[in-house]
């Protein structure tokens, strides 16, 4: 280069070097599940009317929304779904299951219990997205459940806190018995 030849970009003094892009960061929709847990069983909600698992068992769950934290986030699903008032105290944090569904982008989920009688008597608050309520024991689930809400609660019962669940995309959304799971336990129990 010569004196009166323009300096490159990165060659002037002070200027910051030209950089790529940053690269696309990963991110997860992340979602909260109450295991709400009466003796031996747990109550299980029959969806309906959201486009996702009509028709099929679930645990109360939702999406955690911009500016809450998982606990805040579930005592509001929790009070939204079932119309309980729970506190921080009432929950205890079980299990974090990553999940791909078949077709979709991955989520996270967090996997919360809580005792029947903490924050009142569950109800169905949103009929118009649940049909029903019901208890069921954790010995005899039913086979009409979302899987990725069954490995949750199968990997909550073997003491797996983390979970991988990766869903082939020839395969359903709803539990099949007659397939193995596609959970990956991560770490000791």
């Amino acid at each position: 280069m010569t004196l009166n030849e323009p300096a490159a970009e990165a060659d002037r003094v002070g200027a910051r070097p030209m950089t790529p892009a940053a690269p696309h960061r990963h991110t997860e929709v992340v979602d909260v599940h109450l295991i709400l847990r009466r003796g031996d069983g747990v109550l299980l909600a029959r969806r309906a009317n959201t486009g996702y698992g009509d028709g099929l068992w679930n645990l109360p769950s939702g999406h955690v929304e911009d500016g809450e934290d998982v606990r805040a986030a579930m005592i509001r699903e929790a009070r939204e779904e079932i119309g309980l008032h729970l506190t921080p105290a009432d929950l205890r944090a079980e299990a974090v299951v990553q999940h791909r569904g078949p077709g979709e982008a991955p989520r996270m989920g967090w996997f919360f219990t809580a005792e029947y009688g903490a924050g009142g008597e569950p109800f169905n608050a949103e009929p118009h997205k649940c049909a029903e309520l019901t208890w069921h024991t954790l010995t005899a689930l039913p086979h009409d459940m979302v899987a990725y809400c069954r490995e949750g609660l199968t990997s909550w019962r073997r003491g797996d806190r983390f979970t991988v669940h990766w869903q082939p995309d020839d395969t359903s959304i709803a539990y099949d018995p007659e397939h193995p799971t596609a959970a990956i336990p991560l770490g000791p129990r």
